[in-house]
Parts: structure tokens; sequence; C-alpha cells
């Protein structure tokens, strides 16, 4: 099991050096003062299908929750075919700390009102302390970084950061496949509100 502690809550301009010491993927996005990421602890998830379980227990962690990855999967129920539903990381978010809901987004592209929720929840719960578990459909030609060119991707990650300058609308990745060693990177948020359709988030 790869662990990665980034039990750290970076804001603002103090935040800048910090995360240049964190080795990840992508470089920290413009004006800096206006980004926010979680505390949080940071896990590779263990098996091929324990995206679900892996992408929860991060959320968990950023509200001092700490569970096995196994132990998710078991109340999550997960299978070798995966977490088949958002709502099943609803639930388990909920039954830890409260708080979620299932948003989902059947409209693929999604229409503006689910774009602008979408946001509104990223930067309501991202600034009360909450991160996000989002279910992506990445297929060949729409794909973060690292990820298998060559196939479509069912996955699930963490969404534990934002960029509120309108200018570098961004969202931050703790992304448990760690595809081509790519654990924590930016998406702009237009390409993640495209991946998430035609499934849903957890905020």
């Amino acid at each position: 099991m790869t662990t990665i502690d980034r039990r750290t809550f970076l804001t603002g301009t103090a935040a800048t050096a910090g995360i240049a010491g964190l080795g990840l993927a992508s470089a920290a996005p413009a004006h800096a003062q206006t980004w926010t990421i979680l505390n949080h602890d940071y896990q590779v998830q263990e098996t091929g299908y324990w995206c679900g379980p892996a992408a929860t227990r991060i959320a968990l962690s950023c509200r001092g929750v700490y569970q096995s990855q196994a132990s998710l999967a078991s109340q999550l129920g997960t299978t070798t075919n995966g977490t088949d539903y958002i709502g099943q990381v609803t639930g388990v978010l909920a039954n830890h700390v409260g708080w979620y809901e299932t948003k989902n987004m059947p409209n693929d592209p999604p229409t503006q009102a689910q774009k602008d929720l979408l946001w509104n929840d990223i930067s309501y719960n991202i600034d009360r302390g909450y991160a996000l578990v989002a279910n992506i459909v990445a297929p060949p030609g729409n794909q973060p970084p690292g990820y298998p060119s060559n196939q479509t991707i069912y996955h699930y990650f963490t969404i534990i950061g934002y960029n509120r300058d309108p200018a570098w609308r961004q969202a931050y990745i703790a992304d448990p496949a760690n595809f081509g060693g790519n654990n924590h990177y930016w998406l702009w948020f237009d390409q993640l509100a495209s991946l998430i359709p035609p499934k849903g988030y957890s905020a």
C-alpha cells in the first residue's frame, strides 16, 4: 500500500511555497492567492476496483475520519466490478460526517444550470472543509493527466481544492488511480464538468 501524507491546509499566497514542495503532477495555478486546498490524507487505491473506497477515504480524511480502504469497500458494497453508483459513496460519507447529498449530472454535455450548481457546490464545500467525490467517465481525447489514452476510464476521484479566480476556474484533484504518477493535479473546471456526465458527485 502506498500512502502519501498531505496533511496541509493551503490557502492564499502563503501556500505558494507549500505546494511547490509537494512534488505534485501539475504546477500551482496562476494567481495562487485565490486557491484553497483541504487538509487530507492521500492513498493510492489498493486494487484496480477500489477507486470508490479510496476516493471516499480521502474525502473522509478531510474531516479527520480515517478508515481503511477494505472497511470502506465493505460499507460501499464495492465488488470486483467496482462501486456501482455515486449514491453509495454519498451514503457512506453521510453516515460518518453527515452533510453529503448526491448530485446527478445526466446531461452530456451538462446544462449551464448543472455546471453552475457543480461550481457552487465545489466552492461551498471546500470553504467549509468538505471534499467532494466525483464519479467520472473519461473517454479518449478527454482525460485527466496520465490516463490510458486508448480506453474509456470509469472512475472515482476526490475534489479537494479549487481556484476561485473567475479567470482561472480550476479544481484540485486527489486521484487514487495515480495514473502515470499523477496523484494530485489541477483540472480546468469546464473539463471537470464534462467528465462527470452521465454520472454524478457527492457534495
